[in-house]
């Protein structure tokens, strides 16, 4: 994978202006568009300031034949590593990329001296939440977000 860390400068970088935030504006809308149907407004992913992002976060690529077919955003906590956005190209999906993004997000909090991954869905996103679950997360509470319900979860490593 190809890291876009903050603060860091190396052939592995992607440039904010470059590949990396066009391929966030264009893809990551893409994926969650399917889920706005469903949710009845725009998935948070659609709102995000991916310069911001991009400049402030942990975003890591996983290429596929020279192709970016994903990414996974996380933020660093104190004490666990917040997995924000995990995004596959529409082509690439349902072939295990999805979980290899969050096996290498559990390296990086590993990597960090993190022992706890989270992370947030919609309930509506049923297919998420079991998902997750079968990667051994488990559900800690949820929230009211904007007439619907957020899942938090999290994995001790």
């Amino acid at each position: 994978m190809t890291k876009a860390a903050p603060g860091r400068r190396s052939e592995d970088r992607v440039d904010p202006g470059g590949d990396l935030l066009k391929w966030m504006s264009r893809r990551v809308p893409q994926v969650q568009r399917s889920g706005g149907q469903r949710l009845g407004r725009e998935p948070k992913p659609m709102s995000v300031d991916y310069q911001a992002a991009v400049r402030d976060h942990l975003i890591d690529l996983l290429y596929v034949d020279e192709k970016l077919a994903g990414l996974v955003k996380m933020v660093p906590g104190t004490r666990h590593l917040l997995v924000e956005n995990v995004a596959v190209s529409p082509a690439f999906q349902d072939r295990g990329y999805g979980t290899r993004l969050m096996a290498h997000a559990e390296q990086v909090a590993a990597s960090l001296g993190r022992r706890e991954l989270r992370l947030y869905t919609n309930r509506l996103f049923i297919k998420n939440v079991q998902f997750y679950l079968g990667l051994g997360y488990r559900v800690n509470r949820e929230e009211a977000f904007k007439g619907g319900f957020l899942v938090h979860m999290s994995k001790h490593l």
